[in-house]
């Protein structure tokens, strides 16, 4: 979408849309990490090693899953020989390598992601990491079924009292600490090399972590620990640090680094641009739709909390949801309950109040939102 070729493209990590192994939409320079996404779209299967799987052999190292090595047996490597470290190490010779030059350098860790494990398991004392409140909760009949359904797998596998969940989120840190040490590596190379002025930088993710919340881990969760991104960015000539505390969608993104590229953005990007924000000016605020699709979910074979009709049918549910300038949050569901949240006055999202009868005309203001912003996106799925 950049569309010029004074710039140079490299892209380095995890690409997850079909085709690990060869150079992308546009990007000239490529380093890739992973294998197991090789089919990922598409029917077709494609055959090759990454380049960190070949540096991995060329240190001496033999795979432990096939031709390939598991993400597991790379974590359990030291930082030297991390895949983080091996991203670092490209972006910075990337960097070099175009100092003199307009530059695009997208970098895709994985981590943090499962396995939760790394280099620094133990930076961060097991006695100092605390839980969400709602850790000890547990959801009632009001909430979707597919959300229990996940709960009890979380809830049978890591213990009702907490523990597996604080150490297995004192990992999670871990492998923030470690991506936060190979981020460093590539902004000092910047500074060494005089760019940090004239760099645009941004950090942000594709999704959260419940990481214990509501007595669950991953993604697949409209809560904010899933739903919610970090969304940092840096522009030069940026003198103070300031916080957007508007809502911002995540399908603003594209446009909104085209602009400040001074691109005009592609008719491709049904979102808008955000510049004016990160510049500090104002901008209406707006409401944020997010959907979830159906997906291959793991659940207690043996559940006692409903049918098999009726479990059958909540894994297969859609979620369309707003969240409102002022804090609402609506989730409504094809297949399973649907959920009302006030955020401001309840932040961790522990009262699901869909069903209290004084929320009707919000419900009803609400749903219209998102069905026209279905309407408008020509989104058919009956919610």
């Amino acid at each position: 979408m950049l569309a010029d070729s004074d710039y140079r493209c490299g892209y380095f990590g995890k690409w997850h849309l079909g085709d690990e192994f060869s150079a992308q939409r546009g990007f000239e320079d490529w380093i890739s990490i992973e294998e197991s996404f090789k089919s990922a779209i598409g029917p077709h299967k494609i055959e090759g090693v990454s380049d960190y799987t070949k540096f991995l052999i060329e240190k001496g190292h033999k795979p432990d899953h096939g031709k390939y090595f598991s993400r597991t047996y790379s974590r359990n490597l030291p930082l030297e020989l991390s895949e983080p470290k091996f991203l670092e190490t490209h972006t910075c010779e990337f960097l070099e390598r175009n100092r003199d030059r307009p530059f695009i350098a997208f970098i895709a860790f994985i981590e943090p992601h499962p396995p939760y494990t790394g280099p620094f398991n133990d930076e961060h004392p097991l006695a100092q990491i605390s839980l969400d409140a709602s850790n000890a909760d547990r959801l009632g009949e009001e909430m979707p079924l597919h959300y229990r359904l996940r709960e009890e797998v979380y809830r049978k596998r890591y213990d009702e009292n907490g523990e597996r969940y604080r150490e297995i989120k004192q990992k999670y840190f871990g492998l923030i600490t470690e991506i936060d040490h190979c981020i460093g590596g590539i902004l000092s190379k910047l500074d060494e090399l005089g760019l940090t002025d004239t760099t645009i930088t941004v950090l942000t993710s594709d999704h959260g972590d419940m990481m214990g919340a509501h007595g669950l881990l991953g993604k697949r969760f409209m809560f904010e620990q899933s739903a919610a991104v970090p969304y940092l960015v840096r522009i030069p000539g940026q003198k103070d640090s300031l916080r957007v505390r508007q809502a911002i969608s995540h399908i603003d993104f594209a446009p909104t680094i085209l602009d400040l590229l001074g691109k005009t953005p592609d008719p491709q990007c049904v979102g808008k641009s955000r510049a004016a924000l990160v510049r500090g000016g104002s901008m209406p605020p707006e409401h944020v739709f997010i959907e979830w699709a159906p997906g291959k979910e793991k659940i207690n074979q043996h559940t006692k909390l409903a049918s098999k009709d009726q479990v059958k049918q909540a894994l297969t549910e859609s979620t369309r949801a707003v969240v409102t300038s002022d804090g609402w949050k609506l989730c409504l569901r094809d297949k399973d309950k649907n959920e009302l949240y006030n955020l401001p006055e309840d932040p961790d999202e522990r009262k699901n109040v869909y069903s209290d009868s004084d929320q009707r005309d919000t419900i009803k203001h609400l749903t219209d939102q998102i069905r026209e912003w279905q309407r408008r996106v020509g989104d058919t799925v009956k919610v």
